[in-house]
């Protein structure tokens, strides 16, 4: 599998960027293929958090051989698992990355930069599909109409609601998410926008996934995903108790 081009040009590290500790949760469930390009791909000077959801295919012994910590989350369900691995972390900002090669989680250099910078609250990635079956018609179209939904809900004007990711893991742990399943992406903006947080989005390169989505990969996975999330978007608005990741609440988004 080739590298994937960078969104943008890699800029220098800032100094706030070079010193906060970054955690990268990487969720897995049978991803032996995947794992060796995923985490050769994670900045040297960062932790990969790979959380096991029941592999069968080995893959938490890879991920410990090739130098990731490994977690092991019992309970079924893409939510499961990256709060797991948040709750893992004592890192000062925590990234999010699917663990299927389709991104590369060496384009959350620049995401990291903009929270410690100041500059945002929770960055996001916009899927840009590269070549045929990166990204399912069913799979997009059921993204754009949440995309619209949250607008609705919330004003945040997001095209993606992608797995890729960074924010401060004490702002994130704050907004005391509660879904365990496909709808954790989404309750985690929608949460952070009810807490006047600022939300950024930024291109990434979307690349075909080693092996067959969990998720989205069928019209039936694709339909659970968006159930699990129309859920989330009929909750009520939540009181606006945490600010920008962590701090005094207020703000424009």
């Amino acid at each position: 599998m080739t590298p994937s081009p960078s969104a943008e040009p890699d800029a220098p590290d800032t100094p706030d960027a070079r010193t906060v500790r970054v955690d990268v949760v990487l969720p897995c469930l049978d991803e032996a293929a995947a794992l060796p390009w995923v985490l050769e791909r994670v900045p040297e000077d960062w932790r990969a958090v790979v959380v096991d959801n029941g592999s069968a295919d080995g893959s938490p012994d890879i991920a410990r051989a090739l130098g990731a910590t490994v977690v092991h989350e019992p309970r079924r369900g893409f939510g499961a698992a990256c709060h797991a691995g948040l709750t893992a972390s004592d890192a000062d900002i925590v990234c999010f990355c699917d663990c299927d090669a389709s991104l590369d989680p060496g384009l959350l250099r620049t995401f990291v930069r903009r929270v410690a910078d100041g500059e945002a609250d929770l960055v996001v990635g916009r899927r840009r599909p590269q070549g045929r079956g990166a990204w399912p018609p069913h799979a997009r179209a059921g993204n754009l109409a949440l995309a619209r939904m949250l607008r609705r809900r919330t004003g945040v004007r997001l095209h993606d609601l992608g797995p890729m990711r960074a924010a401060r893991r004490e702002g994130l742990l704050g907004l005391d998410m509660t879904d365990r399943r496909s709808g954790y992406p989404l309750q985690m903006v929608v949460r952070a926008a009810d807490a006047g947080w600022r939300i950024e989005e930024r291109d990434v390169p979307y690349l075909p996934r080693a092996g067959k989505s969990k998720v989205t990969g069928t019209w039936r996975g694709t339909w659970h995903a968006v159930r699990d999330m129309r859920a989330v978007l009929a909750e009520p608005p939540r009181a606006a108790s945490v600010g920008h990741a962590g701090r005094a609440s207020g703000g424009a988004r």
